[in-house]
């Protein structure tokens, strides 16, 4: 089954700029859509990407919590802060995308069909297990690098406050400020299956829809409503300024 996908993994390595065990980034680049998909004798060799996400997500932990302790004079409160945001989920699939990571995924046809590839719990899923192959392939050291490498300027922008995930708070202190209300999370739409399900919110503010998010989760939705929101009202709010100067 690797010797199929042999050039794609030469490529990713190479773009990556990280030595890593073939076996290791092939399993790291599928998804268990794909490994469901294929013939029931490969399958029962072949393992996805999940094991490597699990151990993934445990060395990016432990290298982003080393690199703030060791590179970085700041308080202990703010060094939780800091890696929560670094190892959230959004800035993880923001990174993902910025390698180009979902164009070496190996998706089952439906995934493929459903736009899995721009899917941030996908990406995010992946950027952990291909971490997690690099630990096993070059150990911690090297690990440390590679998330020193791909996070150094979103950690440098959240010791700043310049990174802003929990929108829905930020969107809240928004209106209030402006009109002295609180914005309205209305759900609109929930479709499929779980764990193949997703939610459609909206947002009201002053009765009027401000925005529609969607996500996997009701809160997800929440906060992609609030994040469309909050950057439009900025945007108009910018704009507005600049006109009157």
């Amino acid at each position: 089954m690797i010797e199929q996908y042999k050039k794609t993994i030469q490529r990713f390595r190479r773009d990556i700029g990280v030595e890593i065990d073939s076996e290791l980034l092939f399993k790291a680049l599928c998804h268990s859509s794909f490994t469901n998909e294929i013939e029931r004798e490969d399958r029962e060799s072949l393992e996805s990407n999940e094991r490597l996400e699990f151990l993934g997500d445990a060395v990016l932990d432990l290298c982003v919590a080393d690199i703030l302790f060791n590179r970085y004079s700041v308080s202990e409160g703010i060094m939780s802060k800091v890696r929560a945001i670094v190892a959230s989920e959004e800035i993880l699939a923001r990174v993902s995308k910025e390698r180009k990571i979902g164009t070496y995924l190996l998706l089952g046809k439906g995934e493929e069909k459903s736009g899995g590839r721009e899917r941030d719990s996908i990406l995010a899923d992946a950027l952990e297990a291909v971490l997690g192959a690099i630990y096993l392939s070059n150990g911690l050291t090297e690990s440390k690098k590679f998330v020193y490498n791909i996070l150094e300027e979103y950690i440098e922008r959240a010791i700043k406050g310049q990174l802003l995930l929990d929108y829905k708070t930020a969107l809240q202190e928004l209106t209030q400020g402006l009109y002295g209300v609180r914005p309205d999370y209305v759900l609109k739409k929930e479709e499929g299956i779980p764990p193949d399900n997703f939610f459609i919110v909206s947002v009201n503010i002053n009765d009027e829809e401000a925005a529609c998010g969607k996500g996997e989760t009701k809160k997800g939705a929440e906060q992609d409503a609030a994040r469309k929101a909050y950057r439009k009202m900025k945007i108009a709010l910018e704009e507005k300024k600049g006109n009157e100067n």
